[in-house]
């Protein structure tokens, strides 16, 4: 363990400085090209601040009005059926919008019911298993000027709802 330690220290410093060696190399203006890749990185961070101001006031708004209870409470009932537990719920409908917001729900389930319950176990895989949608189309997609994500949508909330669904049956078959 402490070598791997050591040599994860070292790794990122060397290939930094590997980099820089092979561009001076290859006659690459390294220094004016790290600046001029900063200066992309800064203005890239500015374009994207007004999407995620956004973002982040939906996600405030559909909780704090109700709205994610009362999805919760439609799903609830016919989910149940299937063995769905109704806690889990909140995560998978929070989990394309935010992953912070997600991870915060996944920590209290884990903190609630233990991490090795099947209820902890179907939030961490769950968590893992789906991605956050949303917050990819709007900052990214944003970012770069695509107008027209519709598609991108369509395909991003039904892998979203297969890593649901996956999520479930896998932890229902190996821990229940």
């Amino acid at each position: 363990m402490q070598a791997m330690t050591t040599i994860s220290m070292y790794l990122i410093p060397f290939l930094i400085a590997f980099i820089l060696l092979y561009g001076t190399y290859k006659r690459v203006p390294t220094y004016e090209s790290f600046v001029e890749g900063g200066k992309e990185g800064i203005s890239i961070a500015v374009s994207i601040i007004p999407f995620l101001i956004g973002m982040l006031v939906a996600i405030t708004v559909f909780r704090a009005s109700g709205a994610l209870g009362f999805f919760t409470g439609l799903l609830a009932i016919p989910l149940s059926y299937l063995g769905v537990p109704s806690d889990i719920i909140p995560l998978a409908l929070i989990r394309p919008i935010s992953g912070t917001a997600a991870l915060g729900m996944m920590s209290d389930l884990t903190a609630t019911f233990g991490p090795d319950s099947y209820i902890g176990r179907l939030a961490a895989t769950l968590q893992g298993s789906t991605d956050t949608t949303f917050y990819v189309l709007t900052v990214y997609f944003g970012a770069v000027g695509i107008k027209k994500m519709g598609d991108a949508l369509k395909v991003g909330l039904l892998a979203d709802l297969v890593g649901i669904i996956a999520s479930i049956v896998v932890v229902t078959w190996l821990f229940a």
